[in-house]
């Protein structure tokens, strides 16, 4: 996402008011959480969004974009209320590491216009188009082992879309509305484009929702069949395609003119070196929609081999459990190994094997990796068969098919979302053995721990216990079962030991 640069006055009086005028509040959402600012963001060619503004998030302290789509006819957008309702509460239950969070919506209505506000997450350093023309700029070339991780990350997305039951296409991937952070972690954006332009006619919405498609500098992003009526996923493969070409070459030239032509396309195809990246780019590019690979075959591509496959299953293990571990378990575990000690070894008969030993292990590295792995830089892919994911149908149908859909809009609600990462639990008996004081602390993924303290008695049991506890938590649905087993099983072994040592509890 860009930031527009307003005129700067001189001198430091200047840099005050113009920092009081862009932080200046406009707005506030009906729940007060959602402050909207002046300062206007670009968002990467959505349909029908008539601005896009930065906004505070004041419950998490965090910067977000406020979006706003306009209806100048408040009876069409009455007629399409329901439509609207349904497809925004659907746009919610997207989540995936690789993908711009959609986080809430709400409508707006006037005497004179209809609005749909929706808070999207932001993206503070910019869109891949940017940092490719700034690295261009700089005459450097493109890391080998960037690409791969960029290229991963994005089909990882596109996989997680396509793999919807029905699939989700994108139709708007271009290096605009595809955006890196400062760690290299990729994310996607404007994934609600198609069912923007489904949804909002041109007549009722401000702007035009197609007019991204005019824009002759991307162009060459879209598929020949794109807005035949019979595009699937293959159009989305296509966009990936010249994607992964531009971050290789860093930009493909359109010699003048105001649109890449297919002689650019296949030039800049032909300058790469490595014969695999060429073949890969290639089979995304193909005329034919059908013999275009799908985004779960294109991550088993050779091209994107860099990490063994048994370190990365091994590291995705070791971050989903990594409640059932001590905090900075990695870095004491490592501390205690002799550098010199073995700790596999390859044996051959006909030749000497190979020794692998713990000084050939960098602490450093690890860490970093393990990072990488848990921020969704290095997503897992490949070791099982794709599984669609439930989402409700009217989030992937064209306009015609949804207008046959009478699915009930369920009411627009909070669901707790963060994740519980690390679990610590402490139980200390009194002298008497009368009753335990036990205290659980949880670690989240938002930083925002939480801790809760009670006693507890001889005569409760430990299933009753941990449900209670769990229920007052308020954590989400996936992290209750783990969490209550993990307490039920700490408090279970507490009372063993008790009892061992000739307590009463």
């Amino acid at each position: 996402m860009t930031m527009s640069v307003p005129e700067r006055k001189s001198g430091s009086e200047g840099k005050e008011e113009e920092s009081e005028d862009e932080s200046e509040i406009l707005e506030e959402s009906p729940c007060g959480r959602w402050q909207k600012r002046k300062e206007q963001v670009s968002q990467g060619n959505v349909p029908g969004v008539e601005s896009a503004s930065l906004a505070m998030d004041t419950e998490e302290g965090v910067e977000v974009v406020w979006n706003e789509v306009l209806f100048s006819d408040k009876k069409v957008f009455k007629a399409q209320e329901e439509k609207i309702k349904e497809m925004f509460e659907n746009l919610m239950q997207v989540e995936h590491p690789n993908i711009v969070k959609f986080h809430k919506y709400w409508l707006d209505m006037k005497e004179s216009q209809a609005r749909v506000i929706f808070i999207t997450e932001y993206m503070s350093s910019g869109s891949l188009k940017q940092f490719l023309k700034k690295t261009k700029k700089n005459h450097k070339t493109m890391n080998v082992k960037a690409w791969k991780r960029w290229c991963t990350q994005i089909l990882s997305a596109l996989s997680y879309l396509h793999s919807c039951d029905p699939p989700i296409i994108h139709g708007n991937l271009t290096c605009d509305t595809i955006f890196i952070q400062h760690n290299g972690l990729i994310k996607i954006g404007s994934v609600w484009h198609r069912l923007f332009v489904n949804v909002f006619p041109d007549a009722s919405v401000h702007g035009k929702a197609r007019q991204h498609r005019d824009e002759q500098r991307n162009l060459h992003f879209f598929a020949p069949e794109y807005g035949s009526g019979e595009d699937d996923y293959a159009i989305d493969i296509f966009s990936f395609g010249i994607c992964a070409l531009e971050m290789a070459v860093l930009e493909i030239q359109a010699n003048g003119d105001t649109a890449v032509s297919k002689e650019a396309i296949v030039n800049a195809g032909q300058s790469l070196e490595d014969p695999l990246m060429r073949e890969f780019t290639q089979s995304c590019l193909r005329h034919e929609a059908k013999l275009r690979p799908t985004a779960h075959d294109l991550l088993f591509h050779r091209v994107l081999f860099e990490v063994h496959s048994l370190k990365l299953l091994a590291a995705h293990c070791l971050i989903n459990n990594q409640y059932l571990l001590p905090e900075n378990c990695v870095e004491e575990k490592t501390k205690s190994f002799d550098p010199n000690a073995v700790m596999a070894e390859i044996k051959h008969d006909d030749r000497q094997g190979v020794q692998l030993k713990y000084s050939h292990v960098s602490p450093l590295e690890l860490d970093k990796f393990l990072e990488d792995v848990k921020n969704g830089i290095y997503p897992l892919m490949n070791f099982a068969s794709t599984r669609p994911h439930p989402v409700p149908r009217a989030l992937s149908l064209s306009q015609e098919q949804v207008e046959t859909v009478k699915t009930p809009t369920p009411e627009p609600q909070e669901t707790e979302t963060r994740k519980v990462v690390q679990m610590h639990c402490n139980l200390e008996s009194n002298e008497e053995g009368t009753k335990t004081h036990l205290s659980l602390f949880l670690k989240m993924d938002d930083k925002l721990h939480r801790q809760l303290s009670c006693d507890i008695l001889p005569t409760d049991t430990s299933k009753d216990l941990a449900s209670e506890l769990v229920h007052y938590a308020f954590i989400n649905e996936e992290d209750i079962e783990k969490v209550a087993g993990f307490l039920e099983d700490a408090i279970s072994r507490h009372r063993v030991r008790a009892l061992a040592s000739g307590s009463t509890q």
